[in-house]
């Protein structure tokens, strides 16, 4: 529906993941109007089809204040959402296949000390002791016991729902067709004939945030990845956490319900919207989970998915404001560790708007660590929504 004047607000959202909603939510805490765009549907993307695993292990330094942070607010999650989100701090086991693996699981619980983690290092008879449904690939681990789990296709939509209870407008199914900048505010043409006007725009737009930071001349060198997910039927409760690997390859966890969630390796894109996993990759991942944890052996898998997440070659986020257009701020590029870390990414954006700065470092995910940036497009009337 046409509207015969745009509408205004103070801030305007491109995307809503886990990230743009839990930002919605911070700034009308704060008192802001916000109008939340969002193409499909929210948490539909990578922050509803990732593993769910809710951990602080693992991450560089510079990104452990943000995770310290993000960890307190999920501590309040009713509180904020409404629902739990089947959010359980199990703790987050990750494993050790050779002595290599095990000296950088001890190199890391050093160099993490001053985060307070609360890392504790098992040995090999430690391991065989207290992990008697683990495979004989294990040689010890690093345990984080306050790390968790939570549901992602519950999460991510809440914040959302979260956001429009405390007065945003979210809007479903409304992809942006068109941006630009008159040098005070951002005219943006969206869905089926929507003109917004707002001083602020935040880029939150994940694997596709890309296209958005060049258009006001800050290219980066974004790219798309594809992780291949599956769960398996209800299995008698064995696995107490959450597990990875040190080196990659192979996560789990087991729900409630009794059903393991496994991941690990890449689907295959069938175009820019849609993924899947293809059978070699899932044969590999099926392999790897008996190896790692016999109770699987005869498990039937019940379903399969991919999505689409963006990296950047560093495996570091874009965060922080613009350094070419005023009132421009970005948040992306999380290389498929956002789910963590997003409620604490929403509230930084959510302090740069309102104060200028946070309370967070973020300095080492600036958008200039890439490149110079190029001259944004001046401003113009044209092709600009009245």
């Amino acid at each position: 529906m046409s509207r015969a004047t745009p509408l205004r607000t103070d801030v305007a959202i491109i995307g809503g993941g886990i990230v743009g909603a839990s930002a919605a939510l911070a700034l009308r805490r704060l008192g802001h109007g916000v109008v939340l765009l969002e193409r499909d549907l929210c948490g539909s993307r990578s922050s509803g089809v990732n593993y769910g695993g809710v951990r602080r292990q693992g991450r560089l330094p510079v990104q452990l204040p943000l995770a310290q942070r993000a960890h307190q607010i999920w501590a309040r999650l009713p509180e904020l959402l409404g629902i739990d989100g089947e959010y359980r701090r199990t703790g987050h086991f990750k494993i050790a296949r050779s002595a290599v693996d095990m000296a950088a699981l001890e190199a890391y619980a050093e160099l993490s000390r001053d985060f307070d983690l609360g890392l504790q290092l098992l040995s090999a008879a430690q391991v065989r002791e207290r992990c008697d449904w683990l495979g004989g690939v294990a040689v010890g681990g690093s345990l984080c016991p306050d790390d968790g789990q939570a549901n992602p296709r519950l999460v991510s939509p809440a914040f959302a729902r979260a956001a429009a209870r405390a007065g945003a407008q979210v809007l479903e199914h409304h992809p942006v067709h068109e941006v630009a900048h008159d040098g005070e505010r951002f005219h943006l043409r969206a869905g089926p004939g929507l003109e917004l006007q707002a001083p602020v725009l935040l880029n939150c737009a994940g694997a596709w945030a890309g296209a958005l930071a060049t258009r006001f001349g800050e290219p980066v060198p974004l790219t798309s990845g594809h992780p291949a997910m599956a769960v398996t039927e209800p299995l008698p409760a064995f696995l107490p956490w959450s597990l990875g690997v040190e080196g990659g390859g192979i996560y789990c966890r087991q729900v409630a319900s009794g059903q393991l969630v496994l991941g690990g390796g890449h689907g295959q894109p069938l175009d820019d919207q849609r993924t899947r996993v293809t059978a070699p990759v899932l044969e590999r991942l099926l392999q790897q989970a008996v190896a790692l944890l016999p109770p699987v052996r005869h498990a039937q898998l019940i379903r399969t998915w991919s999505g689409t997440e963006g990296y950047l070659p560093d495996r570091q986020p874009v965060l922080g404001p613009s350094v070419t257009t005023p009132g421009l701020f970005h948040g992306f590029g999380f290389a498929g560790a956002g789910f963590q870390i997003g409620p604490a990414v929403g509230e930084v954006l959510a302090e740069l708007v309102h104060h200028g700065h946070s309370r967070t470092p973020i300095d080492a995910f600036a958008i200039t660590r890439f490149r110079s940036p190029v001259p944004a497009p001046q401003p113009t009337t044209s092709g600009v929504p009245r």
